[in-house]
């Protein structure tokens, strides 16, 4: 039987590593690559985490440091300043040449995410609708002029469908849909069938029990204060985090933004991200809890990278 690491007579497969902040996937995505490396092969990193590519964006994104990546390599991180924007869909072409450089060499791609919506538009059938810039540049005036909650009630009139599948308080995805609808005459906000646009896929999640991951994004988000999460973000607000449409929305960021503005005091903002996080996992579980495809290693598995190995290679 072909081993994984033994790619010369198949292309390399892809390994994908799903599941909530704080699971340890950073960490096993590591792990993998080192011992594939260990067996004569060669593997790397692939992140789909969609603030990991802000430069600047540590602290509150728990960005793995040179020393937690221990010579591995890791693609599109710290690609980007935080007055740029990252849509899904540039993600998508970035990650799938990453992934195809990879393979291109011999190696395998350990894909890392970061939400259901970014995975999925990596490895799977997904294309994105066109864009106009200035039907989007009239969405986004109307949506400073008036709010989220008022624009989601004009996408409501137009595209309950989609109204229904959207926060009203998510202003990006709303003027995203408008500008769809008035552009193609319709607007779907479901994601598209699972079917995989890549071969040689293998998914897998990590799953940890609620009251787990609850206790270790408390202790993490204690952590990014005492490491400086809020000089960090002084620090970004004076190279434009404000001008930014997405950098500023990243949770951990956008918090301790409202506390420097006097909004709110330190420990609301604490509160406030962990509660955010929490929200977002469970949201994201959820997603990914859909996917058949998706092999879960549990608390039980102990042995998670040999696990891993044996299922791409069987």
């Amino acid at each position: 039987m072909q081993e994984v690491w033994d790619t010369g007579a198949m292309e390399p497969p892809i390994i994908v590593l799903v599941g909530p902040t704080a699971s340890g996937k950073s960490a096993l995505a590591v792990d993998l690559a080192l011992e594939i490396s260990a067996r004569g092969g060669r593997a790397e990193v692939v992140n789909a985490d969609s603030m990991l590519v802000y430069r600047g964006m540590d602290i509150g994104t728990a960005k793995p440091t040179m020393a937690e990546r221990r010579g591995v390599p890791h693609h599109l991180i710290d690609i980007m300043d935080v007055t740029e924007t990252a849509s899904v869909a540039q993600f998508q072409r970035l990650a799938r040449s990453a992934i195809a450089d990879v393979r291109a060499r011999g190696g395998v791609p350990i894909v890392v995410g970061g939400s259901a919506l970014y995975v999925r538009a990596i490895v799977d059938d997904f294309d994105f609708p066109g864009s106009d810039d200035r039907v989007r540049a009239r969405w986004e005036a109307e949506l400073e002029r008036i709010g989220p909650h008022a624009l989601h009630e004009v996408l409501r009139g137009v595209a309950p469908a989609s109204a229904a599948r959207i926060e009203p308080g998510n202003g990006r995805r709303i003027v995203r849909a408008l500008e769809v609808h008035e552009l193609t005459g319709g607007h779907e906000a479901a994601l598209p069938g699972m079917s995989h646009a890549l071969e040689g896929v293998h998914q897998f999640g990590l799953d940890l029990p609620r009251d787990v991951l609850d206790a270790r994004i408390g202790a993490r988000v204690d952590a990014m204060f005492d490491a400086g999460l809020v000089d960090e973000v002084r620090g970004l607000l004076e190279r434009g985090l404000r001008l930014g449409r997405t950098a500023i929305r990243a949770i951990g960021y956008r918090q301790v933004v409202a506390m420097l503005d006097g909004e709110i005091d330190e420990e609301a903002a604490r509160a406030e991200i962990q509660r955010a996080t929490r929200r977002f996992f469970r949201k994201q579980l959820g997603w990914y809890r859909r996917d058949p495809r998706i092999v879960w290693l549990g608390p039980d598995v102990d042995d998670k990278v040999g696990t891993v190995l044996a299922a791409v290679a069987g």
